[in-house]
């Protein structure tokens, strides 16, 4: 009698210890996919950024910063802030790189999106309001 309690008390304990382990795995690989996965993949992309940094960039630093690169050194960059302002900064002090080709493309776009804008408030709607109130303020008269 006291052998078949021994033995259930050793299976018990080996499931709970094999249900732990488990349970420890999966979090590690929570933890893997969650976590260290899409981190490691943010440093490779930041890595490639900065390696691909070439004169005339526009660039943001972590700080703030917006700019011109006139330099790139092994560990540094040359921006330059104003017409006579040139400030030196380590790579990774650059938070964004904006490339010469997006800076030129984005002001056509703006003035595309202003243009819709102004199209959107010029609508009937608004002349009908506007034609409303207009007969209000003479009948108020």
């Amino acid at each position: 009698m006291n052998s078949l309690v021994l033995m259930a008390a050793d299976s018990t304990s080996s499931a709970s210890l094999t249900s732990s382990l488990i349970m420890f795995a999966l979090i590690i690989l929570i933890f893997y996919f969650l976590i260290y996965r899409p981190q490691k993949k943010r440093d490779k992309e930041a890595k490639a950024m900065l390696a691909a940094m070439k004169k005339g960039d526009k660039v943001v630093t972590i700080g703030g910063i917006h700019g011109t690169i006139v330099t790139v050194k092994d560990k540094t960059v040359v921006i330059k802030v104003d017409d006579s302002a040139r400030i030196e900064f380590s790579k990774e002090a650059i938070s964004s790189v904006i490339s010469k080709d997006a800076v030129k493309t984005a002001p056509e776009n703006s003035k595309k999106d202003k243009k819709a804008v102004e199209a959107k408030a010029e609508t009937p709607i608004v002349e009908e309001k506007a034609q409303e109130t207009e007969e209000k303020t003479e009948e108020n008269k």
